[in-house]
Formats: C-alpha cells, sequence, structure tokens
C-alpha cells in the first residue's frame, strides 16, 4: 500500500510548514524527525491510547503511531472517569502517549507513559514496514448516547480514500492552509482536520481554542480553509454586523466548511450576505468518515450536505429496508452507505457489529434524508430523535428548526417528538428566545412553520429554555432536553 503520507515517507522530507498549534510549529523535516524517533517504540506495542489535547504533541504522536502501523486510540481529556474506564478497558492499550508533564486522571493510572518529544531536531525518517491497507489505523470511541461508547475499529483504507475523496470533492491540494479549532479525539478534528493537510501535503495551523479573532488573523495572513461545526459559525454570523475585517478574511477563504450536525440556513445567509462566500456542507460519521459533501465546484445549496464522494455507495430505505425508488426531495428514508470508507468492526462487539450491516454490507447510518432529483441529499435527522410519525406523516425534525431559526425572536431551536393520542406523535418545539423577557407565542411560532412548511409540521407543544445542551461538538443532545417552564 502507498504510503498515507508520502511527504514524510521521502528520503528527504520537505522543508516547508506542516502543522503549527499557537507559537509552535513543525515543518515536514521536523515532523519526520519527532515522529520518527518515536515510532520504533511503538513498533511491538499493540495498541496506544493518545490523550488528545489540542497540541503539537497529539498530531505527533498519532503521525507517530500510523507510522509504526500501531492502532492510536484517541482520549478525549473531558471525558469522566467511568468512561474512561471504559475505554481503557475495551481497547486494551499498552501505553499512553502524552505531551511532556500532563496530569492524567485517576482512570489511566495503570497505563504506562511514553511523553511525546514535539521539539524541531535531527534524525532520518522512519521507514514504514508493510501494513496492509486493511490494518487497524485508529478506534475512535462513539458518543455512547444509547449505551457504553462503541469503539469504531477505523482501517488504514478508510482513512486513505477519505482524504483522496475530499480532494477530489473540494479540489484541495498541497497549497492549502487550513485553519481550525476542532477537538483531535474527533474524525472531524484529527482526520479531517490534521491528517487531511499532511496527506496532502499542505499544512494546518490550529487555533487552540476558536475564536473569531484567530479565524481572521490566520485568514489574513495566508491560509485558505476553514474547518468548523455549527456553533463556530453561528459565532462568526453573528460577529460579522460589527467586525468588517472578519467579513473581509472570510471573502478571501478558498472553502468554508461545516460539519459534525447541520448548519441553520438562516446562517448560511448571513455568513453569504456579509462576505460573498457560501458554506458548503459533508455528511460523515465515525463509522462511515465522510459520506457525501458539496463539491467546491458545485452548487453550494444551503441546509443540503451534496453528492456522494467517489467510491461511496448511497441509497434512501423504507423501515422495512426497502430501497426507495423516487429522487424527489419530500420522500424520507434511512440513509445506507456501502464503500472503502467504512469502519471494519465495533471493537469486542460482534454483536452490534451485525446489527450494523444488512446483508449485502449496507451500513445502517440511523439518519433520515431525502434526496433531490439531481442528487443532491439533505438530512432531516436521526431516525432514533428527530424522525417524528405524525398524522400518517413522516416528519424530519431539522427542517422545522431550520423554518423556527428564521423567526427574529429566536435564538436556537430544537424540535422532538412526543406521543399524542390521536396523531401517533406531535411535534415538540424548545426553543431558546432572543430575548427572555420577550418570548414568541406558542401560536405565533406554530403559525411561522405552517406558512412555510405545511400545517402538519408545526410544532404544537413549545418549551422554553434558557440554553440547549450540546456536546464537544456543539451536537444538540435531545435526549438531555428539559423544560425550565
Amino acid at each position: 500500500m502507498s504510503p498515507l503520507f508520502p511527504d514524510l515517507s521521502r528520503p528527504a522530507p520537505p522543508d516547508r510548514p506542516a502543522l503549527r498549534f499557537g507559537d509552535r510549529g513543525l515543518t515536514y523535516a521536523e515532523l519526520a524527525a519527532a515522529a520518527g524517533a518515536l515510532a520504533p517504540r511503538l513498533r511491538e506495542a499493540g495498541r496506544v491510547a493518545v490523550w488528545a489535547t489540542p497540541t503539537l504533541e497529539t498530531a505527533v504522536g498519532v503521525v507517530a503511531a500510523l507510522l509504526a502501523g500501531v492502532p492510536a486510540v484517541p482520549l478525549n481529556p473531558k471525558s469522566g472517569d467511568s468512561e474512561l474506564g471504559h475505554i481503557v478497558k475495551d481497547s486494551a492499550p499498552t501505553l499512553i502517549l502524552t505531551a511532556p508533564g500532563t496530569e492524567l486522571p485517576s482512570a489511566l493510572g495503570d497505563l504506562a507513559r511514553v511523553e511525546i518529544d514535539a521539539t524541531p531536531g535531527g534524525g532520518a525518517p522512519y521507514t514504514v514496514g508493510d501494513v496492509p491497507d486493511t490494518a487497524p489505523a485508529l478506534i475512535v470511541y462513539t458518543s455512547g448516547t444509547t449505551g457504553p461508547p462503541k469503539g469504531a475499529v477505523i482501517p488504514r483504507r478508510a482513512i486513505a480514500t477519505t482524504l483522496d475523496a475530499l480532494a477530489d470533492a473540494w479540489q484541495w491540494t498541497g497549497d492549502d492552509v487550513l485553519v481550525h479549532a476542532l477537538p483531535l479525539f474527533h474524525v472531524h478534528g484529527l482526520i479531517l482536520g490534521v491528517l487531511g493537510p499532511l496527506r496532502r501535503g499542505g499544512s494546518v495551523r490550529h487555533l487552540g481554542r476558536f475564536g473569531t479573532e484567530g479565524v481572521a488573523r490566520e485568514l489574513t495572513a495566508g491560509a485558505t480553509m476553514l474547518f468548523g461545526v455549527p456553533t463556530m459559525y453561528h459565532r462568526v454570523a453573528e460577529a460579522l454586523p460589527g467586525d468588517p475585517e472578519l467579513a473581509k478574511a472570510l471573502a478571501r477563504a478558498r472553502l468554508l466548511v461545516s460539519g459534525s450536525a447541520a448548519l441553520p440556513v438562516h446562517d448560511h445567509e448571513r455568513i453569504a450576505a456579509a462576505t460573498g462566500r457560501r458554506v458548503i456542507e459533508r455528511y460523515g460519521m465515525t463509522e462511515t468518515l465522510m459520506n457525501t459533501s458539496v463539491r467546491a465546484d458545485g452548487e453550494p445549496r444551503a441546509g443540503t450536505v451534496g453528492v456522494p464522494l467517489p467510491g461511496v455507495e448511497l441509497r434512501l430505505v423504507e423501515d422495512d429496508g426497502t430501497p426507495l425508488t423516487a429522487d424527489d426531495g419530500e420522500s424520507v428514508g434511512e440513509i445506507q452507505v456501502r464503500g472503502p470508507n467504512l469502519f471494519t468492526e465495533y471493537l469486542n462487539r460482534p454483536d452490534a457489529t451485525a446489527a450494523a450491516f444488512t446483508a449485502d454490507g449496507w451500513f445502517r447510518t440511523g439518519d433520515m434524508a431525502v434526496r433531490d432529483p439531481d442528487g443532491y441529499v439533505r438530512i432531516v435527522g436521526r431516525k432514533a430523535t428527530d424522525l417524528i410519525k405524525s398524522g400518517g406523516y413522516k416528519i424530519g425534525a431539522g427542517e422545522i428548526e431550520n423554518a423556527l431559526l428564521e423567526h427574529p425572536a429566536v435564538r436556537e431551536a430544537a424540535v422532538t417528538g412526543e406521543p399524542d393520542p390521536d396523531l401517533g406523535e406531535r411535534v415538540v418545539a424548545w426553543i431558546v428566545p432572543a430575548d427572555p423577557g420577550a418570548r414568541p407565542s406558542p401560536e405565533e411560532l406554530a403559525a411561522h412553520v405552517a406558512a412555510r412548511l405545511a400545517p402538519h409540521k408545526r410544532p404544537r407543544t413549545v418549551h422554553y429554555l434558557g440554553s440547549l445542551p450540546r456536546n464537544d461538538m456543539g451536537k444538540i443532545m435531545k435526549r438531555a432536553l428539559k423544560t425550565d417552564d
């Protein structure tokens, strides 16, 4: 198999920027030396955990593990002892990689520690052995919303094919400079945000902590791409009216990409109006890496996640697994995907692995969508929490949330379903008012939605909150929704 990072495998890696975290950085030659010095120590390690702080050390540690052909298990530093204990017991790493001087929680106390030296130094690149493309590269744990987190085993093949497909879709080259502030224990920040630039031969500038000032600074200083989650782009949209320098910086970007959750159409439009640049969205999961994207040379249609990436097969199916026959932009079905981008298994969970796939190899994503006649996919929500069956209709929560966010008195919105003796389920809206002292009435919100979508999609119940519960990636945790009333 060809190397994951061609520029790191050259006898003389190039002396151009590869990684920068804050004021610390490494060129390709320096990264090859730092990761190359660590890789031999990992070669016989089995699996290694990585304390995935947003630092240069995390990037060096993961690259070293990949060079050594050893699966890395990124750990979220914000996880509690119970979750960390489960992950360590399940994945059984033989050691943990950390930045020097890191204080680890008690759940990790029994692991042997190797401190990562990310200082520029000399040394020859590590010679990668013959690692098959089916070999595990990463074990990334799911969020565990329906039980203990499961370890998705991601093969090297999935990383390579996903990053190459995104290069095709986004016209991503070694000339691109990516800026982001995404966490490095997740597919978005680690695989797309760090390994992606390294595979292309480009560079990444990690902000450490998201801020519109840092985004403006890096885009003004030559960065060409910005990756973010909807919460970040919402803050950008909020800041733009009073920050002309931010608008100018975003206008310079070649590509603005949002992922990990749906970006509200209202924020799409505000950013486009202020900058002349459209944010594009893509769709992926821990288990599948990336499935679809709006292409850089395609139509940046707000509210959609574009078309299937090269090599990815995608279909929508009914509840009984029957494929939908019409791409009419209205028929809702569950997304199933098949291709080289898929994970191989849930670690130690053959039952869960078998349940996740159909007999002919399609992965059941649990995401509901519609597909337009030209192939554009629009996610309407998760099957478990966002599909509402009301009065004989299948209703996706996402489109109602977008409609609610267009109301000037609504700052944040989430939509769920709850049992109804007449309708089966009724639509419930959870609203964070723009002004807590001036709540829009339930009747006003219902009329607002009915006028934009259809009467059967209007919320029948409205709850008002001070904020919506979100995870580290900005996704709304609907199972945690509780009323403040």
